[in-house]
């Protein structure tokens, strides 16, 4: 028997088959694995009240993904105005940079630099090789803005990486 697409019992099958795949991209937007766990969490909430929508949706894990990245952006920009409040009474500089880290600490280190909105450009148009169209539709902006601050986000991961990081490891040169 199958279970109608607004249950909860829907609901947790969802969840459960798309909880690592909604991870994955939580932790390339935040850096941080606790915080991806958070936000996760905070999605499948979200998604928990909205299923009835939700679960009807044509591709509820694309939905999903809407939730995930305005969540993320939404609590971006409430750690900002914490953050500028509380520098505006004195608090601390920029955190240190890490020091010989291997390629994936210092690319999520650099995908850390980017500020938030582009970050999520750049997750979301390589990372999940979403299109340009389906990009700006889930950050409610122009094909035009995705494709000039996705350009500016590699052009400033470049010259943080370097070029020939990028092809560092022997798996990309063997094809393996």
């Amino acid at each position: 028997m199958q279970t109608p697409h607004g249950s909860d019992q829907a609901f947790e099958e969802f969840a459960r088959a798309g909880q690592t795949r909604l991870y994955r991209t939580a932790y390339l937007l935040c850096g941080d694995a606790e915080t991806a766990r958070d936000l996760t969490q905070t999605t499948l909430a979200k998604l928990f009240q909205h299923w009835r929508r939700a679960g009807t949706a044509e591709y509820p894990h694309a939905y999903a993904k809407t939730v995930l990245t305005r969540t993320f952006l939404a609590e971006r920009r409430r750690r900002l105005r914490d953050l500028l409040a509380f520098s505006k009474t004195g608090g601390l500089g920029p955190a240190p940079a890490a020091e010989h880290a291997d390629l994936r600490v210092t690319l999520l280190a650099a995908l850390a630099e980017l500020p938030p909105r582009a970050r999520a450009m750049v997750v979301l148009r390589y990372w999940e090789d979403l299109s340009v169209e389906t990009v700006a539709s889930l950050l409610r902006c122009s094909e035009a803005t995705v494709k000039s601050q996705c350009s500016r986000s590699l052009s400033r991961l470049r010259e943080r990486l370097g070029e020939a990081h990028l092809y560092a490891t022997d798996h990309h040169a063997t094809g393996s």
